[in-house]
């Protein structure tokens, strides 16, 4: 049997907006708005420098807010280069495929979408390979719909294409829901899976795989996102590896500052930090958490001129690299000398009253009615559902640091 090699690909989400970026720069606004498309871009390009014969896709090619008829456009015209490449394209589609109205209208020509219907399977007999799946028909697929996948053909390379929760996953709905071993035991040589947003390999025997998104779209997708690439000799996987792609990388840094007394001290050990991250970044655009932690004196004046050090730091990352976001600043300091010992003193009561305000909900429940006030104002959508409740967590912490930090400055 002739070997080959074929490129695993899923949650392309192609135009899903970047959050959390909202006083980008134009310039670098520009860099964000094409990042999914670039990223697919990359995908080709990659599939046929390496000679694949064959790209799986596994579901959420479009997100399920997409409106605008031409990224399903830019899609159908990227399938059909690479027909014209020679490369076989076989996809599912995922929950926000299925969600989106705009999706099923698409002339799929250039490719093969597997049934909703019911699973269904596609032999490639010059690659010694058969390829089973099913797409959504809807965005909530509850059952186990692994359970009718076909048994595998004898004698080829079978790949199992599959959108799902496998087993459940963090900050994922548990869609089609299904078990590692029932997988494993299915007798397909390689899974295909997509719907979780970080690369895992779940097995490898056999090889069941997320390939995690092309292209991260918050601070909650950081690291290296891309494709797997995987080498077939003679029936069987003989090598993969993660091929990253994205345009954007997203970081979280954390900058201990215990003991810092000096603000002089501060912006070094920051610079330190941001270079060893664009560093990591392989010349992409890096957008940046920074988490300063730690006890020190530092602690009232950071939490008391937050917008200004976040304006430090803006600077600082321009004079490193062009293509650098500062996404937040988060300060986790505490005072220096901090104790868990109650403190009887008069700052030491409004430092237990503040926790246990907000232990009883008194800082939640004023800062959801002030978001209720905001939200009645801004469209309706899945997007905004995450804007809010990220702000109802940030802010809950954020107006708790400031007030301890009042608490700090006044008895200084």
């Amino acid at each position: 049997m002739a070997g080959f090699r074929f490129l695993h690909a899923a949650d392309l989400h192609l135009d899903s907006p970047l959050t959390g970026l909202t006083k980008k720069s134009e310039d670098y606004a520009v860099r964000l708005d094409d990042a999914s498309r670039q990223a697919f871009d990359n995908l080709i390009a990659l599939a046929i420098e390496e000679e694949c014969r064959l790209i799986v896709i596994a579901g959420d090619i479009f997100d399920g807010q997409w409106r605008d008829y031409r990224t399903g456009l830019f899609f159908i015209g990227r399938m059909r280069r690479l027909r014209q490449a020679g490369i076989r394209v076989i996809l599912i589609a995922g929950n926000h495929d299925a969600e989106n109205r705009f999706a099923s209208r698409l002339e799929y020509s250039d490719v093969r979408l597997l049934s909703a219907r019911r699973p269904e399977s596609v032999v490639i007999e010059e690659l010694g390979a058969a390829v089973h799946g099913r797409s959504f028909p809807q965005r909530d697929v509850t059952e186990n719909i692994a359970l009718e996948y076909p048994a595998p053909v004898p004698g080829l390379f079978n790949i199992g294409l599959l959108h799902t929760a496998c087993g459940g996953s963090e900050g994922h709905a548990s869609y089609a829901p299904c078990t590692l071993e029932q997988l494993a035991n299915h007798g397909y040589d390689y899974w295909a899976l997509g719907h979780v947003h970080t690369r895992q390999v779940l097995s490898t025997a056999p090889y069941i795989v997320y390939p995690g998104n092309l292209q991260g779209r918050s601070i909650r997708e950081t690291g290296p996102k891309g494709a797997t690439l995987v080498e077939v000799t003679d029936g069987r996987v003989a090598h993969i590896e993660h091929r990253a792609l994205d345009i954007v990388r997203w970081a979280v840094e954390d900058v201990n500052l215990s003991g810092m007394e000096d603000r002089d001290a501060l912006l070094p050990a920051l610079q330190k930090c941001v270079e060893g991250a664009c560093a990591c970044c392989d010349g992409r655009a890096l957008a940046l958490r920074l988490r300063l932690a730690g006890s020190t004196p530092l602690h009232a004046e950071l939490a008391g001129t937050a917008s200004a050090l976040r304006e430090e730091i803006e600077t600082l990352a321009a004079g490193i690299a062009s293509g650098i976001w500062i996404e937040k600043v988060e300060i986790r300091t505490s005072p220096a000398g901090a104790s868990t010992h109650a403190d009887p003193s008069i700052a030491g009561r409004l430092r237990q009253a503040v926790d246990t305000l907000a232990a009883e909900g008194w800082f939640t429940e004023r800062l959801e009615a002030r978001l209720a006030e905001i939200r009645t104002k801004l469209p309706a959508g899945a997007h905004a559902d995450v804007l809010f409740q990220t702000l109802k967590a940030e802010g809950l912490e954020r107006a708790r640091v400031l007030a301890l930090a009042m608490i700090d400055r006044g008895q200084g």
